[in-house]
Parts: structure tokens; sequence; C-alpha cells
């Protein structure tokens, strides 16, 4: 029984952080539960039907605000938009901000593994717990959410769409400024359910980039986009001494 209401507190705490309240809790609790909680139990249901529904309702909340706020946007300008809103690094971030983790049904053995920090969780359950409000509530509850969730994600990617492709960009133009691709060196630190990821980009014989993340992809991502940014300013003309 104190387990059950420990769940429950949790649960309770997190739908708080969220600024949602279930009319049908069980929708919330079946959004955090990992296949893994559930095949201890029975194997009762998971969150896996949810998350695919939530992906559907994500995809359409996003790309209809885009629409809207952007009518000088291409198609593909509002795909490279949406898919860098979307992305599993960008909703583990966000699912991180609300300490999604922390609200997490896992299993012991996932639990040991540092499963409430792993980026491919969260994002799951991220999409879960939006298809649960959608369920519980509706579109309009659904939209809501996800525009206030990823409001400063949307406002990112506003000023530039194709804000995730720094290592797509960079890899091009070392390619074909230095004949070679770029060399990620990664490093973690910390315990594994709560690791810090660093990495050096190298090109030209020299690091030319760093930057942190929760995962490895983040932090390359970071490396790449860091490069990229010094290579933009490296480029761009000294307006002071004009």
């Amino acid at each position: 029984m104190a387990r059950t209401l420990e769940v429950e507190d949790r649960l309770r705490l997190f739908a708080d952080r969220v600024g949602y309240c279930f009319e049908d809790p069980s929708l919330l609790r079946l959004a955090m539960s990992h296949r893994s909680w559930c095949a201890e139990r029975g194997n009762s249901p998971s969150n896996e039907r949810l998350e695919l529904l939530g992906d559907a309702v994500l995809g359409y909340c996003v790309t209809s605000h885009l629409y809207r706020v952007h009518p000088d946007w291409n198609e593909g300008d509002l795909a490279q938009a949406r898919s860098s809103v979307v992305n599993s690094s960008s909703l583990a971030e966000v699912a991180q901000r609300y300490d999604l983790g922390s609200a997490l049904l896992l299993g012991v053995g996932e639990e040991r593994s540092g499963g409430r920090g792993k980026e491919s969780l969260l994002c799951d359950a991220f999409e879960a717990l939006l298809g649960a409000i959608y369920l519980d509530g509706g579109m309009e509850p659904a939209e809501a959410f996800v525009l206030e969730a990823l409001k400063q994600r949307m406002t990112q990617v506003a000023d530039d769409p194709g804000v995730d492709d720094a290592k797509t960009r960079l890899q091009e133009f070392v390619v074909r400024s230095y004949g070679d691709s770029p060399n990620y060196v990664v490093t973690d630190s910390g315990p594994d359910h709560n690791k810090s990821f660093h990495s050096q980009v190298w090109f030209g014989g020299s690091v030319q980039g760093e930057g942190q993340g929760t995962s490895k992809k983040q932090a390359e991502q970071a490396a790449a986009a860091h490069a990229w940014q010094t290579l933009k300013a490296t480029a761009e003309p000294d307006r002071s001494t004009t």
C-alpha cells in the first residue's frame, strides 16, 4: 500500500507541474507506465499506444502553429522547423524541465540502469502524456499544453528553421573545405542515472567547437553548433571598422 501511495503522490505532483487536472487520473498513470513496469505486473498495458497517439497530436499542433505564425515559410521551411521542434533531444529537454523522470513508473532493472534520465524514455513518455491529455480533454487542452511546453523551442527555430542541422551543415563545409570529415570526441561524467556528456569537434588540426548535453547526440549537436557559429562569425565582415 505504501508503494501505491508513493506512486500516486508522485503522479499528483507531476500533474501539478504540468498544469493539467485529469478528469480520469488513470490516463496519467498509463502515460507514465513503461513496459518494464508493466512486465513486472502481469503485462498490464504500457504507455506505447498512448505514445503513438501523442506523436500524431504533437505533429498536428506544432505544424498547425508554425503554419499560422509563419505564412512566408515554404513547405521545406515548415518541415525542417517541425523536425527541430519535435525531435527526441528537444522533447527530452522539455520533459526534464517538468521533471517527468520522477513520475515514470519503471521496472527494477530499468530503474537501476538510470531509466529516469534516458532521453528515449523521457521523449516517449512526453508523447504519451500528450496523448493522455488529448483523450482526457480533447484537442484544445492538448494544443494549449504543446504551445506552452514548446514555446521556447519554437521561438528559437523561428530564427533558423534548420537549427538542428548543425552537424549536417558542418559536415558539408568541412568536407568541402578540408577534404575530410569532422571528428567528434565525447566524454561522459556522473552516475548512470544522471550522466552528462561533453563533446569536442575536431577539424583542421584543432578543436573547433565544444558542447554539452544529456546524451551523446545532444552534446555532438551542441559542439557542431558552436563550431558553425564560430565559422559564421569569422566569415562576417567586422562592421566596427567600416
